[in-house]
């Protein structure tokens, strides 16, 4: 990377940005996303509403998210996945003999309710008809009692067929079929428990795997040795297009490629599990569970995430674990946290939680809207993610063993898995408050800081959870058929820690230095950034302009100027921006592209902001236009509605809607463009809302 001699960077550094790895470009045509081309009814009185004063829609936005605060101090908003969460909630409580009439009618009301006019469901607002999805919704209806006959029934059963039956579905969704006899084991892929004793140098050890893939994978093993089958209550026939044939043989891959070389060891493994040394199998499986039981979380669950812990439960439950033992208790109890009631009785299911990443985004909101340094609600918001830091030694010490602890995670009472995303933001979010006890803020600052420093990976780029976790051939797997199972770096992550580091003083450090040329080089070459854990290159532009900015990239270096110009094209005509969750399969037609959503809207003008496009830079029409849209679609009540999904757990395969992220990041954008640089308020300028609650 050049640079000049005082250490700033050259200017006319990387005027030609690389492609990410083998994801194609987004070499997108010139024509507009057009809004008024869907049929999304508007928000009563929006079309009343004329643009209006920004500083009024953002003293309403910052009352309401006031309002959301809990009286610990966090904010966390509602987690929205997709139905199978739902579906397999009531095949876990079917498997273990503790499903309820009264949750399976509710969540069968919930389930009903999400099923497109097709008889399909989709895996975020808006998509296509998903296979596995509907599969799965489909079977936890049957268990509710609905009568295959019934219209519902009969379309979404003719959609399955059409799309290849139950054999084409995914892999997890086999084996959560096969545990009740719908599908055999034999005609799954299989992972022997002896995995566990792979060492980390070895190809594919459980610490080749993203955090949240080897928390699966162990106790999937437990699984797979067992191969229960539980009495089914019904057939599932009329899922498969040949009922007579129901599991169709498929060719093999050439010997000579990846698929066929894994799919001839699969065939191998299948052989091993007939023939396996029992006194081996027995102590791997009790290592596997050894493993399971001590990643358990404080409040039951297994890294805060649903997966886990539903396998962690199956698990535990084959190898002899009563319902009453305390580690089931606690871990059945975890799902009750994750359930979500509506007025109307229905009841859906939280992949996760996120009131980490909630109250260090909302801390950060509010400062940049203006609210004092010292607000009481600052203040209690400080203490809780004080009190929520993670001085435990995880499974990324593995990479890591010298590395002191320190961070946090996205959860209540996640101690295992702290992430760099977070860790990145909580940082800013402290260091915009005034807290009384500012010696105990700074020692946890430059706890997150060193922490976050040493989980840089070789490239000079960082992943979410773990350190140059960037192996091939995981994904390779016949097992792995569905999402990323690797932690590789990525833009938006990297660009939050390269901020955070450059807000604590650490601009012309030489690993941030590193962390602004993988930025550069990893420009698309549209002018774009790729977002990994939000929808998709807008979140990934939106967080890579501000902090290339805070690190000290003049705003007319050509990569700053490149995004912008993609920014403006991208702008929809209603003057918001939007994303569909398709970019990640089509970037040609979809990178940054769809309907307006607030969140959006928002992650486009705070990089416009941070490049110099605002009020006090180069007064640009799109800015005004974007802040004109925000103002003039905010509910009375003071937040955005917003059904669509911009948060990211796999790319295209696990799409999120985060129910704050609505509110959280116009408040953002709007105190920046009406109060300066992030966590600033302008000379003069007047906070949004100034009173204590």
């Amino acid at each position: 990377m050049t640079a000049t001699a005082d250490g700033r960077l050259d200017p006319e550094y990387d005027s030609e940005p690389v492609a990410v790895g083998d994801r194609p470009p987004a070499l997108l045509g010139a024509g507009r996303w057009q809004p008024e081309d869907t049929d999304r009814p508007r928000p009563a009185g929006e079309a009343d509403r004329q643009p209006g004063d920004a500083r009024e829609a953002l003293a309403r936005a910052t009352t309401h998210l006031l309002s959301l605060q809990s009286s610990e101090g966090w904010w966390k908003g509602d987690l929205e996945t997709n139905v199978t969460m739902d579906a397999e909630d009531l095949l876990l409580r079917q498997f273990l003999g503790i499903r309820t009439e009264e949750q399976t009618r509710a969540t069968a009301q919930w389930i009903r309710s999400q099923q497109r006019e097709d008889g399909t469901w989709a895996t975020f607002h808006g998509g296509p008809a998903e296979l596995s999805t509907t599969v799965e919704a489909y079977v936890a209806l049957k268990l509710a009692g609905d009568d295959p006959d019934d219209p519902h029934m009969l379309a979404a059963a003719r959609y399955v067929r059409s799309a290849g039956g139950i054999a084409a579905a995914r892999v997890f969704t086999r084996i959560w079929l096969a545990l009740f006899g719908w599908w055999p084991w034999e005609r799954l892929p299989e992972m022997p428990p002896e995995i566990i004793f792979l060492p980390k140098w070895l190809p594919l050890n459980i610490y080749a795997f993203g955090c949240w893939a080897r928390q699966t994978i162990v106790p999937l093993t437990v699984v797979s040795a067992h191969r229960p089958v539980r009495p089914a209550p019904f057939a599932l026939t009329e899922l498969h297009t040949d009922p007579d044939h129901p599991y169709p043989d498929r060719p093999l891959a050439p010997a000579t490629s990846w698929d066929g070389l894994f799919e001839r060891l699969d065939k191998v493994l299948h052989a091993y599990h007939r023939r396996a040394f029992r006194p081996l199998r027995r102590l791997a499986v009790a290592q596997a569970c050894r493993w399971i039981v001590e990643r358990q979380e404080a409040d039951g669950c297994w890294g805060g995430i649903q997966p886990p812990a539903v396998y962690s439960l199956i698990a535990l439950h084959l190898e002899g674990y009563e319902l009453e033992h305390p580690v089931m208790k606690a871990g059945l109890a975890s799902f009750d946290r994750f359930t979500v009631h509506t007025e109307d009785g229905m009841r859906w299911m939280e992949a996760c939680q996120s009131p980490v990443w909630d109250t260090c985004l909302a801390t950060i909101a509010l400062v940049d809207a203006g609210l004092p340094a010292d607000h009481p609600a600052l203040v209690s918001a400080v203490d809780w993610m004080l009190g929520e830091e993670i001085r435990k030694r995880g499974d990324w010490a593995v990479q890591r063993p010298d590395l002191p602890a320190g961070g946090w995670a996205f959860e209540f009472e996640n101690e295992t898995y702290p992430d760099i995303d977070d860790t990145a933001e909580v940082v800013l979010a402290l260091r915009r408050v005034a807290h009384p006890d500012p010696a105990r803020v700074d020692a946890a600052v430059d706890r997150g800081v060193l922490w976050n420093l040493g989980m840089q990976s070789k490239n000079g780029a960082w992943g979410a959870f773990d350190v140059d976790n960037t192996s091939l051939l995981p994904n390779k797997l016949p097992f792995c058929d569905f999402g990323e199972v690797v932690d590789p770096p990525s833009a938006d992550v990297t660009a939050h820690v390269v901020e955070m580091l450059a807000e604590t003083g650490r601009a012309r450090d030489p690993r941030t230095r590193r962390g602004i040329e993988w930025l550069l080089r990893n420009q698309e070459a549209d002018g774009s950034w790729f977002g990994r854990w939000g929808t998709n290159y807008i979140y990934g532009t939106g967080s890579v302009l501000p902090a290339l900015v805070a690190a000290g990239v003049p705003d007319e270096h050509p990569a700053i100027r490149r995004a912008v110009r993609w920014l403006e094209d991208r702008q929809n005509t209603d003057g918001g921006w939007g994303e569909d969750m398709r970019s990640y399969e089509d970037p040609a037609r979809w990178a940054g592209r769809g309907e307006s959503t607030a969140s959006q809207t928002a992650w486009a003008l705070m990089a416009l902001l941070a490049a110099g496009e605002g009020p006090e830079g180069r007064a640009n029409p799109a800015v005004e236009r974007g802040v004109d849209w925000l103002v003039r679609t905010q509910l009375p009540e003071g937040t955005w509605d917003e059904p669509q999904f911009t948060g990211t757990g796999f790319p295209w395969d696990f799409s999120i809607n985060y129910h704050l992220y609505r509110l959280v990041f116009p408040v953002t954008a709007l105190g920046r463009y009406l109060n300066g640089a992030p966590g600033m308020v302008k000379p003069g300028g007047t906070p949004a809302i100034g009173a204590a609650r």
